[in-house]
């Protein structure tokens, strides 16, 4: 995460600390100096998730074929000059960290509001300078470059920490990112991503001996300058009053720049006292009262690699965190488990299961959520009954007490979450015949019917079991569709049938279709309801690949890839399409196999449901030629119709099969939302033309009416 504004103080105010490099020339340098090895770099991944993210559009849930064509071009950039890449994701966020991770998240939710408000006021896609990277990126670029063929490494620490020693243990020539923490440790050299000119190879390398020799300091002396200037373990408020302290002495009228004066005085100081024995006296001394010294040391720590030593800290302070302490206080008692979930997650395999398994800890950061929507819950709370039994799976459920169960802490955003503290999340046993199988039944049995069971259990956590076989039968990529349909189905009251509709018919249309196909959609306005639903369903697919990985993998993950599963722009056409109850041949191109599979999928769905006391109904309709391109909202009721499923009109747009108080009645709201009824039935909150004209909602139920009656 870096510290505030030493990048910038660097380019700006130093000379000769950055200067322009052509990396297939150090390439070939190193190659000349290191005949028997391959040139290699360390990518700091994280920081190239919105490097990598070129589609124009983001909102909408993720161009993902276009965001793996992406990845493939930046990798072949550099395989055409003989660079082998290596990339490492951040694996966990360490404790000492965590304050500055809430910070962040909590500011990213006033940026994802803001998206809302914009969104919802102008109907379209924000500008540029509001872009939020889409929810699950990181995982999804993980599974993308393993798709290519790329060494992909999961950090067991702090990513940072773990790719500066990487890089200095394996002899690579440089790190490619932007962080300046890059500037502290003492490893290889490090360029800049944001700088890097693709076609050319071309970008900007920071030199750290430059850096030292500009300010008067030695290589050891950076991690000190790093936490007295502030970080992300020694927060920049705590050091407020020592940087006026050594401006007051060390500071220059001549220099314009307040940060940059604060840099150059606390270098100085530093420089003064760098040859005292105890020099951290010094520091404290400068210091309020009220400083944590241990957080300096701590801070200090962070940036000395193993088998390096700081002038700054003892021997006995500088500890560095393994696998084998990990396994050893992990909640998890089978360590054999352990360490197959170690190996797994240091592979890039499984993130959320190893921080379950060794931390007893699960974290997930922002997703574009409407905060304003009452209709639509979280995507964290909606998903936190699969993650329960996810947590059984791996950490057991006790003597089968409620008491008994083992506790998960989690760290997830969503709107009203402060953040303050962890919330501690009970495992849910299975309810399936048997009980809950453990993780080492579902990872190391040699039954040969181990595949089935692993299935079986990876659809329980969603409560669709006894769909299995039907389920089992369909392609991995609509199997895992139907899965979380069904699913949100049940708890998301506000789902309607067509919201399923329109996933379903995104996820027959999108294996048709190429990324420059996808790219070239044309929307005519962006819903708010149904960005919110995209990416509901993304963070599905995100705990469906957890279920899978605590299962034994009964889907290949690949299967479970947007890029193979869901497209943002493809999902927003087809769902305008169903709200405007266009003709199934019209929203499934004409393709009859596909209209075929629809309908079988659509009723597994809406059966399922049933089964679960859930029937879908319908949505209201909107009339494209009611519907401003931008600006504007609804207010006159005739825009939304009480229309039945979008394959009940034929192809001249003419109702069949539909009962006639349907055809004639469609100036009214279908059917209002249940909360809409008070005790005695009667109707709250509901326009009179709307109560006066429940008939509709009261055929369904005399008549005890479903939606198959109908076709649906």
């Amino acid at each position: 995460m870096g510290i505030k504004g030493l990048q910038s103080f660097a380019q700006n105010s130093c000379v000769n600390v950055c200067s322009i490099v052509n990396l297939k020339t150090l390439a070939s340098r190193h190659q000349s100096s290191y005949p028997d090895g391959v040139p290699t770099i360390v990518v700091d991944a994280m920081c190239c998730l919105r490097t990598w993210y070129t589609p124009d559009a983001w909102i909408h849930g993720g161009q993902w074929k276009e965001y793996l064509s992406s990845i493939q071009n930046f990798i072949a950039a550099f395989t055409n000059a003989g660079i082998r890449l290596v990339f490492v994701f951040d694996g966990v966020i360490e404790q000492k960290k965590r304050s500055e991770w809430v910070k962040r998240r909590l500011g990213d939710s006033i940026k994802v509001s803001k998206i809302f408000n914009v969104l919802k006021s102008d109907r379209q896609q924000p500008g540029r300078n509001m872009f939020f990277i889409p929810s699950g990126i990181s995982t999804f670029a993980r599974f993308a470059l393993k798709t290519l063929g790329q060494e992909v490494i999961c950090s067991r620490v702090e990513g940072d920490y773990e790719i500066a020693d990487y890089a200095l243990k394996n002899n690579c020539f440089g790190i490619l990112g932007e962080d300046s923490d890059y500037l502290i440790f003492n490893t290889v050299p490090y360029f800049s991503v944001n700088k890097l000119q693709l076609n050319r190879l071309v970008t900007m390398m920071y030199s750290r001996e430059s850096f030292c020799g500009e300010l008067g300091l030695r290589l050891q002396d950076l991690p000190l300058l790093a936490c007295l200037l502030g970080n992300d373990i020694v927060p920049e408020k705590m050091v407020g009053h020592f940087h006026r302290k050594c401006i007051a002495l060390y500071g220059s009228c001549n220099e314009q720049n307040n940060w940059a004066n604060a840099i150059r005085a606390v270098a100085t100081f530093i420089s003064k006292i760098q040859l005292l024995p105890h020099g951290l006296r010094e520091v404290e001394r400068m210091m309020e009262p009220t400083f944590d010294m241990t957080l300096l040391q701590k801070g200090i720590q962070s940036y000395v690699l193993p088998q390096q030593n700081s002038p700054w800290i003892s021997l006995t302070s500088q500890s560095f965190l393994n696998c084998t302490e990990l396994s050893r206080s992990s909640p998890c008692q089978d360590q054999e488990v352990v360490q197959i979930a170690l190996e797994d997650h240091y592979k890039g395999d499984n993130v959320m299961i190893c921080n379950v398994l060794c931390f007893g800890e699960s974290d997930c950061s922002n997703t574009l959520e409407d905060e304003n929507d009452p209709d639509i819950p979280c995507q964290a709370l909606v998903y936190r009954i699969a993650r329960q039994h996810i947590y059984a799976i791996l950490l057991g459920t006790g003597d089968g007490s409620p008491d008994s169960c083992p506790v998960v802490q989690e760290w997830y955003v969503y709107p009203g979450n402060m953040l303050e503290k962890p919330e501690l999340v009970p495992a849910l046993p299975l309810s399936i015949q048997g009980g809950t199988p453990t993780a080492r039944e579902l990872w190391l049995s040699n039954n040969p019917d181990i595949q089935i069971q692993r299935f079986y259990t990876c659809m329980a956590c969603f409560h669709v079991e006894r769909w299995t076989e039907g389920i089992r039968s369909l392609d991995s990529h609509l199997a895992a569709t139907c899965c979380l349909l069904i699913y949100l189905s049940v708890q998301v009251d506000s789902l309607t049938l067509t919201d399923v509709e329109a996933f379903l018919a995104q996820a027959l249309c999108l294996p048709g279709k190429s990324g420059s196909q996808l790219s070239s959609l044309q929307l005519s306005y962006v819903d708010s309801r149904a960005v919110h639903l995209a990416f509901i369903f993304l963070r599905g697919l995100i705990t469906l690949m957890a279920c899978n990985s605590a299962c034994g993998y009964p889907f290949d993950m690949m299967d479970l890839m947007p890029w193979n599963t869901f497209d943002g722009k493809l999902f927003h056409q087809k769902y305008l399409l169903c709200l405007e109850r266009k003709p199934l041949d019209v929203i499934l191109e004409k393709q009859e196999s596909l209209i075929m599979e629809f309908k079988k999928l659509r009723t597994i769905i809406i059966e399922a449901s049933e089964a679960q006391n859930r029937v879908l109904q319908p949505g209201p309709t909107r009339t494209s030629s009611l519907l401003p391109v931008t600006g504007g909202s609804f207010t006159r009721r005739d825009q939304f119709y009480a229309s039945p499923s979008c394959d009940q009109r034929n192809e001249r747009n003419e109702w069949h099969n539909v009962p006639r108080h349907q055809t004639t009645n469609q100036g009214r709201q279908f059917y209002p939302y249940p909360n809409q009824r008070g005790e005695n039935n009667s109707w709250q909150g509901v326009p009179d033309w709307q109560a006066s004209h429940h008939d509709l909602d009261r055929d369904f139920r005399t008549h005890n009416l479903k939606p198959g009656d109908y076709g649906w």
